[in-house]
């Protein structure tokens, strides 16, 4: 099983993968563990990552970047139409109304999705992890703003699904960083004690997060969230770029801003600027040659000036950290570190306001571009069972509060009730009972528009089906279980119609336990109990027994039921049965499965373009690059082995191959370049054979002389009667013998032959003829020079004392060993003999 984290960011991602060893953050081909956040449309084929970055310039209109924000959001969103100014793309409104990508490829201009083009960039993500791991990636967690919403957050799901990824769980960036942060740590308090408060400061190229985070050993808990969603590292590119745009329009009577590439070309320049004034104080140039209408600009920008035009922007650090401790009800006192991440967290301006807000000097032992994708593989490994980690519970929160609106006949009207307040623990579940006598809608919503960064406070709407009243008429008991999923996503998981079923008059009291027990029954994934949770009461009169539509919530796990009924001394005694219901949802900007399947299956047959097209321009690069290989070495390492006629033809023959491959042969179809290949190695293999059969040759010949030489030293040892070989057989000697001398023969013939032949023909002897000899020469003589010499045993004699003195380990045949045999009292210790210690000497 695959174990890996994704960093999705608004710039660029990181992928981290769980080994043995560890934690690793991976590079991609360009051996960089930076992926930028780009997708670029050719005619051809799709560009994704580093070499879509490379076009953002020549290939504006048909490369898309900053495209994570529009996940989830209308075309009609304040937001959306705030960024279309800064795009060099188009956006166009979908037939959904979502916000769409509009761009040429293949030729033809097409409409993508938000999901769509998140999807390529995951589709790359996966397969740079798939290189590193060897195998294949399904399973991961993926990280995203914690202040997204139902639908965003959706989105980005469907983006994982048409990519072909598992996603286990969607989790927020802040929360991924605590949990970097503090899965590590030996020394937290444990779970009686009073809790490490660590304050998780992240700023990004597009956003700025706060969150406040409760550890003990083993258990994380976030406290709190705040943010400033516009806020980050292009708010200040920005501010230098609006600077620049001036004071160049002035300087050289340009107006930038109405070319998009030359925008592009100042923006990346300015974004590089910035970079350096974190790190210098001085006078930093700025110069473009060749800028616009073939003018070359430059200027000049300081750290303090800088950060004056930034005041404003610097201003807005402090409000979402005031707003942490105040949600925590947490003095400044009570935090234990302040911890930085992301890349705007750099400028030293940020710091220093963050710094000097908490009164502390800031923690840095995360890596700042890393941390949340290595948060994201750590949850990824605790959630897989192919890894052992340390146990360590993760306690998120909902970031905006949610409620419930439902049609009550009793109010005659709208009846709301919230169900999870801001801040509320999550992942959770509650389970709300409502008395009905038919099918109801209940209408989720955020109850707190003016905090959300989105315009649309609905989330979505669930009809409850096939509700049906008891049947002596009375409305039935509904348990409806809302909850908010690991990915921070709401929904009404479940409904179950409770059923009546009353029997004869008994003494036996009514089954009020028995519906605390089908509660928490019905609660199974709640992660951790929220202390604070109180029992709410029903928003609907409950005098009103029979046609009273009345809501109650219980916290799933809780045991003690409150009614508003007054205790009953005798009932019938009552059985009750549970009828599941079915649940119909409206998602908020959801996409039906259909489409997901179509865009699922498009991906794949766009994944397997860029593969042909890939492979298309390799074959053409492998033509150009043996082109340029054999033209060097016809006149380099080769020309001894080329006649001069056939050097002209070959040379003749490569020039005409690259002016084709720059006018006719520029798009032609792989199997044209593979073709064309194999024409020009039917001319230029046989030299390069001749060369490495050159080379070769008398390293082979040396071997087989050295063999003959050994064998030839093994029959005169032979025949001189030497000890070492008088066992061997005279018949296999003799059989030695002739086939050495065949060998030396069939050696010095082909040698003879070769040294008369010219270099520029082919060889007279290949070198795996010369193998096969050297192989055929060993196989005969090899076992029979090898023969082992027979032994012979000695013969027995008896031994002296040999009650006394036993045979001693290891030193039976050893000469050694005799004056053990002739002398019993060297052998046998006598009684008053002590055994020495052991001693180490140097």
């Amino acid at each position: 099983m695959s174990v890996v984290g994704i960093d999705l960011g608004f710039q660029s991602c990181y992928v981290a993968v769980a080994r043995a060893g560890g934690i690793e953050t991976i590079a991609n081909e360009y051996s960089d563990r930076c992926t930028p956040a780009c997708v670029s449309f050719g005619p051809k084929n799709r560009s994704i990552g580093a070499a879509a970055k490379s076009q953002v310039i020549s290939n504006a209109k048909n490369t898309v970047q900053g495209f994570k924000r529009f996940h989830g959001r209308a075309f009609s969103d304040p937001f959306v139409e705030a960024e279309k100014s800064n795009l060099a793309y188009d956006i166009v409104q979908l037939p959904t109304g979502l916000t769409g990508i509009k761009v040429t490829y293949m030729e033809e201009e097409r409409n993508f999705t938000t999901e769509q083009v998140t999807a390529m960039l995951l589709s790359k993500l996966k397969e740079t992890a798939e290189s590193v791991l060897k195998k294949p990636v399904v399973d991961c967690v993926v990280s995203v703003p914690s202040f997204y919403t139902d639908a965003e957050r959706r989105s980005v799901m469907d983006a994982t699904q048409i990519a072909g990824l598992n996603c286990l769980r969607l989790m927020n960036e802040t929360t991924a960083v605590a949990l970097a942060y503090g899965i590590y740590k030996q020394d937290l308090p444990a779970l009686e004690e009073k809790p490490r408060n660590v304050v998780f400061v992240d700023m990004g190229h597009s956003a700025y997060q706060v969150s406040v985070c409760a550890f003990n050993k083993g258990k994380l808990k976030v406290l709190a969230t705040a943010f400033d969603t516009t806020l980050g590292g292009r708010k200040f590119d920005e501010v230098l770029v609006n600077h620049f745009c001036e004071e160049f329009g002035k300087k050289y009577k340009l107006d930038i801003k109405s070319k998009i590439r030359a925008l592009l070309r100042l923006s990346q320049e300015c974004e590089k600027l910035k970079k350096l004034m974190s790190a210098n104080a001085s006078d930093l140039p700025l110069s473009i040659e060749c800028f616009m209408n073939d003018i070359d600009v430059s200027g000049t920008m300081n750290r303090g000036k800088f950060l004056e035009m930034c005041d404003d922007l610097l201003a807005r650090v402090e409000p979402p950290l005031r707003s942490v401790l105040e949600q925590s009800k947490l003095k400044k006192e009570d935090i234990y570190a302040v911890e930085i991440v992301g890349g705007a967290t750099r400028i030293p301006a940020v710091k220093e306001k963050i710094s000097k807000f908490f009164g502390k000097e800031l923690s840095t032992t995360l890596n700042a571009d890393e941390a949340v994708t290595r948060g994201c593989a750590l949850q990824c490994a605790i959630l897989s069972p192919a890894f052992k980690v340390r146990e360590f519970s993760i306690t998120d929160v909902v970031p905006y509060p949610i409620s419930l609106r439902w049609n009550s006949p009793a109010e005659e009207g709208l009846s709301d009730c919230e169900v999870f307040p801001k801040n509320h623990a999550a992942p959770f579940s509650k389970v709300l009972t409502f008395y009905r006598k038919e099918p109801f809608t209940l209408e989720a919503y955020y109850s707190s528009p003016q905090d959300l960064p989105y315009p649309d406070p609905a989330i979505a709407q669930f009809s409850v089906q096939k509700v049906t009243p008891q049947s002596d008429g009375s409305s039935s008991k509904v348990k409806v279980k809302v909850r908010v999923n690991v990915h921070g996503i709401f929904s009404v998981s479940s409904a179950a119609l409770v059923e009546v079923h009353k029997s004869e008059e008994s003494e036996e009291p009514m089954e009020t336990d028995q519906n605390a027990k089908e509660e928490e029954k019905m609660q199974v994934d709640q992660e951790e109990p929220h202390t604070e949770e109180q029992q709410q009461q029903p928003q609907t009169p409950a005098e009103n027994k029979a046609e009273s539509e009345e809501m109650e919530t219980s916290q799933a796990g809780s045991k003690d039921k409150k009614t508003d009924q007054p205790p009953q001394a005798k009932k019938a005694k009552v059985k009750t049965s549970t009828v599941d219901l079915p649940i119909e949802s409206q998602l908020l900007w959801q996409l039906d499965r259909e489409m997901l399947g179509l865009y699922t299956e498009n991906e794949g047959k766009m994944i397997m373009q860029d593969k042909l097209e890939k492979e298309r321009n390799d074959a053409k690069n492998a033509v150009e690059e043996y082109v340029y290989e054999m033209r060097d070495k016809l006149s380099g390492e080769y020309e001894k082995f080329v006649s001069e006629d056939d050097r002209n033809t070959f040379t003749l023959k490569l020039e005409d191959t690259e002016n084709w491959l720059y006018e006719d042969g520029e798009d032609q179809p792989k199997q044209v370049y593979v073709d064309k290949l194999a024409e020009l190695k039917s001319l230029g293999q046989p030299i390069k054979t001749r060369f490495q059969e050159s080379e070769e040759r008398p390293k082979l010949f040396e071997e087989l002389g050295k063999q003959i030489q050994q064998y030839m030293k093994v029959i005169s040892s032979f025949k001189n009667k030497e000890d070492q070989y008088e066992h061997l057989d005279a018949a296999d000697v003799t059989k030695v013998e002739k086939s050495t001398n065949e060998a030396m023969e069939w050696m010095n013939s082909k040698l003879n032959l070769q040294n008369k032949q010219s270099l520029t023909v082919d060889p007279v002897v290949k070198t795996k003829e010369i193998e096969a000899k050297i192989k055929e020469l060993t196989s005969i003589c090899s076992p029979i020079i090898s023969k082992p010499k027979p032994k012979v045993e000695p013969p027995k004699e008896e031994p002296k004392h040999a009650e006394q003195n036993g045979p001693v380990d290891g030193q039976g045949d050893n000469p050694g060993s005799q004056a053990a045999e002739h002398g019993a009292d060297t052998a046998v210790p006598s009684d008053g003999d002590k055994k020495l210690p052991e001693m180490d000497i140097d």
